[in-house]
């Protein structure tokens, strides 16, 4: 079985990694999107990105962005997910995508038959995951959530609650809930919620550690979002949607919105990276595109370029963002394969450009 292809025909991984540079280099804007990778992937598409004056943008940039902008601009009050395990009290669970956030959710926090969990109108999904545990579930619609988000708020303030989507007792009662906890955690998924909810939240976190404690645990999206995202802060000064288009490194969330740069044409050529899953681009546009993935197959438009990658943690040894611990960590790969891994193709990709003339 080939292990690259150029233009669906299949090639030795030089000549399309040559074939990778070539195109990059013609381009006028090019973007390194998807980015579904570890720590060394990332490392090596940024600094892939700088040599050929790119843009970097992971699929799940917009939900990092929005939990990033409520730090930015009101603050959080969070902590980790084993300390939510040994300490707390009560976890609220906020809205639906928790368990596809962190699979392993349940197990790791709700099998506490002492712990009491709330939640917060969840998915039908949800639902189906709780499985024997004791939830006690409120609201039932989750496009009514920022509504009784703010009428708990309300409530736990002391003032009226508004039209909240309860009865007013349900609502007194899950104020006093709250504000009996002697350690009670958040929980969220910013791919489920606006800006606007999520800084609703952490409003009521912080209205509520003025008389008890009350943390936050935002559940970061998958593909590794959370790790690339570091990644950029620390070679960049940035978080994602950051372009090296002028020669150094400017972050907007708008301008370098990766989908939003090929549809309207700003962008001409992209390198899509997905090592985690058969994940497709959002983009509609039919630009040229190279894919590294595990299987390079599926995607509406096929890719001028091709090559099969390993996936992280799995065919190969990778350090990466840990949901149980929440920080970055070694994993060995549980089934070993010979297949070249995201970072060495992306840096064969990198050392097949031409050489630029420091004059």
């Amino acid at each position: 079985m080939a292990d690259a292809w150029i233009r669906g025909k299949a090639a030795t991984l030089e000549a399309a990694s040559e074939e990778a540079a070539s195109l990059l280099q013609r381009s006028r804007l090019p973007v390194i999107a998807g980015l579904g990778t570890d720590v060394a992937g990332a490392r090596a598409a940024i600094v892939l990105a700088q040599k050929v004056g790119g843009v970097i943008d992971h699929m799940h940039s917009a939900a990092l962005l929005r939990d990033l902008d409520v730090m930015r601009e009101a603050g959080m009050m969070v902590t980790t997910p084993n300390e939510t395990r040994l300490r707390a009290d009560l976890l609220l669970l906020v809205g639906p995508g928790l368990v596809e956030a962190w699979p392993d959710l349940p197990a790791r926090l709700w099998a506490d038959q002492a712990r009491r969990v709330v939640w917060l109108c969840p998915g039908g999904a949800e639902r189906a995951s709780r499985g024997g545990a004791k939830i006690e579930v409120i609201g039932d619609d989750p496009s009514e959530l920022a509504i009784l988000l703010a009428s708990l708020r309300a409530r736990c303030a002391g003032r009226p609650g508004g039209h909240a989507p309860l009865p007013q007792q349900k609502l007194n009662t899950l104020a006093e809930t709250l504000a009996k906890a002697r350690f009670g955690v958040a929980v969220w998924s910013a791919a489920a919620h606006d800006v606007l909810t999520i800084e609703m939240l952490c409003g009521l976190v912080k209205d509520l550690n003025t008389t008890t404690r009350l943390s936050g645990l935002p559940l970061a999206p998958g593909d590794d979002a959370a790790a690339v995202q570091q990644v950029s802060g620390w070679l960049t000064g940035f978080p994602l949607r950051t372009s090296f288009g002028r020669g150094f490194p400017e972050h907007d969330p708008w301008r370098f919105d990766s989908p939003r740069l090929i549809d309207s044409g700003e962008a001409d050529c992209a390198l899509w990276i997905s090592g985690y899953r058969a994940a497709s681009p959002a983009w509609t546009r039919d630009v040229p595109f190279i894919a590294l993935t595990a299987t390079p197959d599926g995607f509406r438009r096929p890719p001028e370029i091709a090559i099969a990658v390993g996936r992280p943690g799995i065919d190969h040894d990778s350090v990466q963002h840990l949901p149980a611990t929440g920080t970055l960590a070694s994993v060995a790969a549980q089934a070993p394969l010979n297949v070249i891994s995201i970072a060495d193709a992306v840096n064969k990709i990198a050392a097949a450009l031409p050489m630029v003339s420091p004059c």
